[in-house]
C-alpha cells in the first residue's frame, strides 16, 4: 500500500486555476507511475491525468487536455496536477493513485486517499 494525501482544492470562479498536490510517504514512491482521477457527483469516478514513474510520459483525459498539466518531483514525493481554465464541469473530488501499469494502462491500484474537493463558481 502508498499512502497518498492529496491537498490544494477549493473555491474558485469558472476560468480560475488551482494547483492540486499529492504527496506520499512511502520510500518507494519515485517507482510507481501516478494518475490524478475524479468524481462529481452522482457520477463515477473518471480518469484525468497520468504521469509514469519519471515524469516523461503523460496523458490526459480529452475533457482537460490543454487546461491541465500533471507532474512530479520525486525528491519530494509528490505529484501534481496544474488546473487551468476551469470551468464548472471540473467540480469534482480529485483523488490521485499509483497506475501500476502505465503506460499504457490507465486503471488505479486499490488504495485512495480522502481527495480534495475542487469547487468551480460560474
Amino acid at each position: 500500500q502508498v499512502p497518498l494525501v492529496e491537498s490544494g482544492g477549493g473555491l474558485v470562479q469558472a476560468g480560475g486555476s488551482l494547483r492540486l498536490s499529492c504527496a506520499s510517504s512511502a520510500p518507494t514512491f519515485s517507482r510507481y507511475a501516478m494518475g490524478w482521477f475524479r468524481q462529481a457527483p452522482g457520477k463515477e469516478r473518471e480518469f484525468v491525468a497520468a504521469i509514469n514513474w519519471n515524469g516523461a510520459i503523460t496523458y490526459y483525459a480529452d475533457s482537460v487536455k490543454g487546461r491541465f498539466t500533471i507532474s512530479r518531483d520525486n525528491t519530494k514525493n509528490t505529484v501534481y496536477l496544474q488546473m487551468n481554465s476551469l470551468k464548472p464541469e471540473d467540480m469534482a473530488v480529485y483523488y490521485c493513485n499509483t497506475l501500476p501499469r502505465f503506460p499504457p494502462d490507465q486503471r488505479p491500484g486499490p488504495y485512495w486517499g480522502q481527495g480534495t474537493q475542487v469547487t468551480v463558481s460560474s
